[in-house]
């Protein structure tokens, strides 16, 4: 199946989705007092493009994630790359990565809150922590998946360590860390919105919070249906970067398949 394909394949569901909302509001089954109209959601969604203030909120909200998604990747990669071709490494830091890894973010925000000065530098401190994990374990696996007799013909040839995991390790797992960046970047996206609700200050979680607070059902889903399209927006953009700069490395698996 090709791209466009499946790219109308989705449009088509999403769109009966909606047809499906607004006649399940029109016929009374769901009360639009409670879910407002299919329609009332999307022409709030138009709206809040010409509202400055929500437009405000998701710079603040995408900037947070990017501080975060950057200050984890400079956290992540060399910890995993170290954790990867270092065994003493790996074996000492594992059981603290296991034991941190599965801990909810927003169970260390009362922690954040504390350790910070602003409520900005504490969400930004909660997208690092969360990003880091899919950064590091694709790391590891894409450290993992080089290909040994490449590292060993490079050795042969009077190579060191450094010059092995520069030459031949890290751009062989160029792949799964861009991966395990474009799974952070949704994650991030979650966690900053996620921080925003709990612990107000500036963002689309803020906004959203706000609109609650004034009985506006329609403006809340309205911004958590943006929340959603810039999220699948991020992922979508990445995904496409991600197989436009590795194409060697489809065509790799691919080969490997057969």
């Amino acid at each position: 199946m090709t791209n466009a394909r499946r790219t109308l394949r989705g449009v088509l569901g999403v769109a009966g989705f909606l047809l499906v909302m607004e006649a399940l509001g029109r016929t009374g089954i769901i009360d639009p007092y409670l879910i407002p109209l299919a329609s009332t959601i999307l022409t709030g969604a138009a709206r809040l493009l010409a509202n400055g203030e929500f437009l405000s909120q998701v710079g603040v909200t995408l900037s947070s994630c990017a501080i975060g998604l950057l200050l984890a990747a400079a956290v992540a990669v060399p910890l995993g790359t170290a954790m990867g071709t270092v065994p003493a490494v790996e074996r000492s830091l594992r059981p603290l990565v296991e034991f941190l890894r599965p801990i909810p973010s927003l169970a260390l925000l009362p922690l954040a809150m504390f350790l910070f000065l602003s409520g900005e530098q504490g969400k930004i401190a909660l997208i690092v922590y969360t990003s880091c994990w899919p950064l590091l374990i694709n790391t590891l696996y894409g450290l993992r998946d080089v290909d040994p007799l490449a590292k060993e013909t490079l050795r042969s040839f009077g190579f060191g360590s450094y010059d092995v995991v520069r030459l031949v390790s890290l751009p062989s797992a160029a792949p799964f860390i861009t991966t395990g960046v474009r799974i952070a970047a949704s994650v991030a996206l979650i966690v900053a919105v996620s921080v925003e609700l709990v612990a107000g200050g500036d963002g689309i979680g803020v906004f959203v919070t706000q609109a609650a607070s004034g009985n506006r059902r329609d403006v809340v889903l309205a911004a958590t249906l943006w929340t959603g399209i810039i999220g699948l927006l991020v992922n979508s953009l990445l995904a496409k970067a991600e197989s436009r700069l590795f194409r060697w490395h489809r065509a790799r698996a691919g080969e490997e398949a057969l």
